[in-house]
């Protein structure tokens, strides 16, 4: 297994692994407390693997979290291979560009 999932999944794990440990847990604590596999917080705070949602959700519950402190700042440019740098908003202007153009045809 790679060292890093990404670059996000890094920067989740230490953010987790510094909330935990800031609250005295041990692995086994917070997954006792938050119902995930000790093993498996371990290599989240490795940024080995990326939590799901629901895992992001238990851990942060179960240290009195908002999630949302464990995401800020989290961006698609830190995730391997990006398919492409577009946005919905790209898409939108993209579209209304042509329909103006089919327009004045």
């Amino acid at each position: 297994m790679s060292a890093f999932h990404s670059e996000a999944a890094h920067v989740l794990g230490a953010r987790i692994r510094e909330a935990r440990n800031q609250r005295s847990l041990t692995l086994e604590d917070l997954g006792a407390l938050a119902g995930v596999h000790w093993t498996n917080i371990g290599k989240i705070e490795r940024g080995q693997v990326h939590p799901s949602v629901e895992t992001l959700v238990r851990l942060a519950s179960a240290m009195d979290a908002d999630p949302k402190v464990f995401v800020t700042g989290l961006t698609a440019d830190m995730y391997p291979r990006p398919r492409h740098k577009l946005t919905a908003n790209d898409l939108i202007r993209e579209r209304e560009e042509r329909s103006r153009h089919r327009d004045t045809e």
